[in-house]
């Protein structure tokens, strides 16, 4: 049963909502569309309502200045920013207070965001909790039995019963209250998930998820007659760490049957979590990125929603040189989108400021442009990374039997900076595509840098091989493959 927030609306009474369509999993090919039928490819970051762009939120301090930096976000192609409801790294951004009863100030702050993404056209994938403040900030937290809330340690967080209750509490209020929106992405239900939550146990994963999915899709179908996309995250490295647990948790992560698509947190040891180039990053991205595909046994989508240099920043407390991150950043980006996943995935800042650089902007920009020339609502891909071989780069890319995406990165160019460097002397890129239709193709290629095109071209696919030489590339290229 819902309890009240105080001096808030009744909340049996929702948000009113403007006419932003919803987000659905693409019939037949595992990326999405809006309900009407047209692609959605969610190009963004994670943020956080205590951070720099959105602190002005908090008891309406500069809504005004909210919404200017949400239609500049707009402009430079972002389309999705990933939020936990209740961000606590600060201890004033609690959603309850007591546990149970939501506190009227952060009500107000969601109503406002919500409002202000209908308007703008941006949307939130949600979480209802992030887990890594919950564990660091334990002796606060309201659903702590010492402040009065059931749960006795977060080892019981996903098996205490009482606990249980309160979770899927916040989810009804969410989804009474702000379901109806358009502004919603999708659900990701439980912030990284892990064995330690459950008393060092992966046993209770699959019935926890199973009964927040269910009540969360049974809710919104009753209310709205239809329901949000839904997914559960894990910090990645797990995957490795906990070798005894891996098999479990990879059944639960990318073949839940209740859930629609799949996610992990790409932080892999020694390259994406403290990268000491701008190149090692991208090819671990890649290949976490077709393991997990190959983890997927159905059409649903994959996307990474968080990754970044979270070592070098947590740990190391260093923030990477502004053009090294720009460089890093970018080529994670399209690593991910051209191994078969689904954006160029969710940077974590890990900056101080906690925001990302006009030069990341500019790299969503590109991508948002870029992402026009598939038609993702056909585009089966798979994923060809083992495939590629193409001298003198490191070759990431998917494709079904009609249309592909390929992402060249030089190899063997780094300057003293640890980054590819601008001055290297241009080659030609000879690709070969395999089990392509025969027919005829165009090719289109990408500067992702400026986000601007720079050839287009067209070659005869035959006997199942596409084959084409690039212009002269000095350090990436993206390549749009589609009928001609």
């Amino acid at each position: 049963m819902l309890l009240p927030c105080g001096d808030c609306p009744p909340i049996d009474t929702p948000l009113r909502t403007g006419p932003l369509p919803w987000i659905q999993v693409a019939h037949g090919s595992p990326y999405f569309t809006d309900e009407h039928g047209t692609p959605w490819t969610p190009i963004g970051q994670n943020d956080a309502i205590s951070w720099p762009e959105l602190i002005g939120l908090f008891r309406r301090r500069d809504l005004a200045a909210v919404e200017s930096h949400l239609q500049w976000l707009k402009a430079h192609g972002v389309n999705c920013l990933r939020l936990m409801l209740e961000y606590a790294q600060v201890r004033h951004r609690y959603f309850e207070r007591p546990a149970g009863r939501f506190v009227p100030a952060m009500v107000q702050l969601w109503d406002d965001l919500f409002a202000m993404c209908e308007r703008v056209g941006m949307r939130i994938l949600l979480t209802p909790v992030d887990t890594f403040w919950m564990w660091r900030h334990w002796q606060h937290l309201p659903w702590n039995v010492a402040n009065g809330g059931p749960l006795r340690s977060m080892s019981e967080a996903l098996t205490c019963r009482d606990t249980r209750g309160l979770i899927k509490n916040r989810l009804e209020f969410i989804v009474r209250r702000w379901g109806g929106s358009g502004a919603l992405f999708a659900w990701d239900l439980w912030n990284e998930i892990h064995p330690a939550q459950g008393g060092d146990s992966v046993d209770s994963w699959n019935e926890f998820i199973h009964d927040l999915s269910t009540h969360v899709r049974r809710l919104e179908n009753e209310l709205y007659g239809r329901s949000h996309p839904q997914t559960v995250s894990l910090f990645g490295p797990e995957l490795v760490l906990q070798p005894g647990h891996a098999p479990a948790m990879r059944e639960a992560l990318f073949r839940h049957p209740d859930l629609d698509f799949a996610s992990i947190h790409i932080y892999a040891k020694g390259t994406i979590d403290m990268p000491r180039d701008t190149v090692a990053p991208a090819v671990a991205m890649g290949e976490i990125v077709a393991e997990c595909l190959d983890e997927i046994v159905d059409d649903r989508p994959f996307l990474d929603t968080e990754h970044g240099p979270i070592h070098n920043f947590i740990d190391k407390k260093k923030t990477l040189p502004e053009p090294f991150d720009d460089e890093y950043f970018r080529h994670c980006s399209w690593a991910h989108l051209a191994s078969g996943a689904v954006g160029g995935g969710m940077r974590w800042p890990n900056r101080n400021p906690h925001v990302l650089t006009g030069g990341m902007r500019k790299a969503q920009r590109a991508m948002a442009d870029f992402v026009t020339n598939i038609d993702w609502t056909r585009f089966r891909r798979r994923n060809l990374n083992p495939k590629l071989r193409v001298r003198h780069f490191h070759a990431f890319g998917c494709a079904d039997e009609r249309q592909a995406l390929v992402w060249l990165l030089r190899r063997n160019t780094l300057g003293s900076d640890r980054r590819v460097r601008a001055d290297a002397v241009p080659v030609e890129a000879e690709i070969t595509l395999p089990d392509l239709a025969d027919g005829r193709y165009r090719i289109r290629g990408w500067n992702t840098e400026a986000g601007v095109p720079v050839e287009d071209v067209q070659a005869h696919a035959t006997g199942g091989l596409l084959r084409f030489t690039s212009q002269p590339i000095v350090a990436d290229r993206a390549f749009a493959i589609t009928p001609a």
